[in-house]
Order: structure tokens, then sequence, then C-alpha cells
């Protein structure tokens, strides 16, 4: 079985971005390897759904996180209080977390020593997704919020360690 990372944008999708990610990944399951991915919203909670419905016992899933549960989730609140996200996207991505944990405990792997969320920290998280990936495919996304600084981060560690990657680009910035 081999891994394939997903990495890709969290400040905005739409229709099509997250119907390629859920093909991607159902592909990916069905074909009997498994996804790393990071654990944040976006494509990240995109592919953790469709990976949980297509491998609903979470063997086939392994999701990386920059800190520990408890203080991810802490972070996601407080970006919610400070309007960056809603409190329903904080809510619903850590039950989803949780879920992943609760229907397989190795699935979450957590980061133990780091003690808060920040550039850094979720860099990091990106070498742990490239050090336990095959192969990287990653969903670029492009709009007004962001420039995808993160998944071109992923995107060089894939290329640095010499695996595949595949790269779908979108640019959603308004018209």
């Amino acid at each position: 079985m081999k891994y394939i990372g997903i990495s890709g944008g969290w400040r905005k999708t739409n229709n099509e971005v997250e119907n390629a990610v859920r093909k991607t990944v159902r592909e990916i399951i069905m074909q009997g390897n498994g996804i790393v991915s990071g654990g944040a919203l976006g494509v990240d909670s995109v592919a953790l759904a469709e990976a949980l419905r297509q491998n609903p016992k979470g063997e086939k899933i392994k999701i990386f996180l920059p800190t520990s549960l408890e203080i991810y989730a802490a972070h996601y609140y407080k970006r919610a209080q400070e309007g960056v996200i809603t409190i329903e996207q904080a809510k619903n991505l850590i039950n989803q977390l949780s879920r992943s944990k609760t229907a397989n405990p190795k699935s979450l792997i957590e980061n133990q020593k780091n003690t808060v969320v920040n550039k850094e920290t979720y860099f990091e998280r990106n070498s742990e997704i490239v050090k336990a990936s095959d192969e990287l495919i990653a969903f670029y996304i492009i709009s007004e919020m962001s420039d995808g600084l993160g998944t071109r981060d992923t995107i060089a560690k894939a290329k640095a360690k010499g695996i595949p990657v595949k790269v779908f680009n979108f640019n959603l910035t308004e018209k």
C-alpha cells in the first residue's frame, strides 16, 4: 500500500475544488492506497471527509497536526473569536478530527512537542506529511485571500524528496 499526500488551500474552495479532491481521494482509497494530509480547513477537511466515507475504520488515513488536538482545537476556536473563520467551521473541523481519532487512534498524528500553532509549526507539519508520503497530489488555490504559500512549501519539499508530484491549479480570484 502506498500513501498519497494531499495538500491544498484552506481559506477558500468551491464546488470544482471539492469535487476534484473527493474524486482523487475516492480513487486513492479504491486502489487500496491511503492518504496523508494536514487536518486543516478547506482541501484537508474535504479529503478527510471523503477518506472517512470510503474507509470508515480509518486504517488508510494519516492526518498530521502541528500540535496536540487539544492545542489545535483551542487555536481554531480562537481564530473563530477573531473572525478569521466561523465558529461552525471550528466546531466541524474539530469534530471531524475527533471522529477520525475515534475510528482509528493511529490515524491522527499529534505533535506533542509544539505548544503553538503558527507558520513554522504548519511548515514543520508539511515536512511530516511529505516524509510519510510516497507521492503528493496538491490542489494549488490562488484567491484574493491566499497565495498558496503552504501548498507551495509542501510541493517544494516533495520535489526535494524526489517523490512524484501532481498539481491541480485553481484560480478563485473574484473577477
